[in-house]
């Protein structure tokens, strides 16, 4: 079940969920809004090797905006950092952001009940678009979660999961490859 505005707020305030920055204005009736950091990732590779940890360039998003490529994937992440170890966080465009043809994640916008750090847009459009930093992108909603669960964390002791996006301010690139490495130390 999605849990309303209000109750995210309450959430907030008894520090259940946290948001940082937070503000109060950017409550809507079951989600917050939350917004596009001044940086972008691109890969360098025309072709990428999920095995293959990928060489990556920085693009800074100037204030008069930047002009993005229909076609093409851009990294991004939000200003704001999250955290919730009793709900089960998830992402979505905003319906203007939508309604310009601009996906802000490919397949990638589920959380995990622990993760704790900034998100990462996954950014196409499908026409040129110049996009600007700090604009509210996307909207964050937390669905609570029944029965028994392991936290999604980085520190192995305490649960089975792998927390490898867990714990970064930064735009992380697929660490997919991470995955073909561990098969090959079994």
């Amino acid at each position: 079940m999605i849990i309303s505005g209000l109750k995210i707020l309450e959430e907030v305030k008894n520090g259940n969920i946290i948001i940082d920055p937070f503000d109060e204005k950017k409550l809507g009736p079951n989600s917050y809004n939350i917004t596009l950091a001044n940086k972008l990732v691109v890969y360098e590779e025309d072709v990428l090797d999920m095995k293959k940890k990928p060489t990556c360039r920085e693009i800074i998003i100037p204030e008069e905006g930047l002009l993005l490529k229909p076609g093409e994937l851009y990294l991004g992440k939000t200003n704001e950092h999250t955290y919730t170890n009793k709900f089960v966080p998830m992402i979505e465009g905003r319906s203007g952001i939508g309604r310009l043809g601009l996906f802000i994640h490919v397949s990638a916008g589920f959380g995990d009940v622990g993760y704790c750090g900034t998100w990462t847009f996954e950014i196409i459009a499908t026409k040129p678009i110049i996009i600007y930093p700090n604009v509210e992108i996307a909207q964050i909603y937390y669905h609570t979660i029944e029965g028994e669960y392991y936290l999604y964390t980085d520190d192995q002791k305490y649960n089975k999961y792998s927390g490898k996006y867990n714990n970064d301010g930064e735009i992380k690139s697929s660490m997919l490859y991470v995955e073909f490495d561990k098969e090959v130390e079994k």
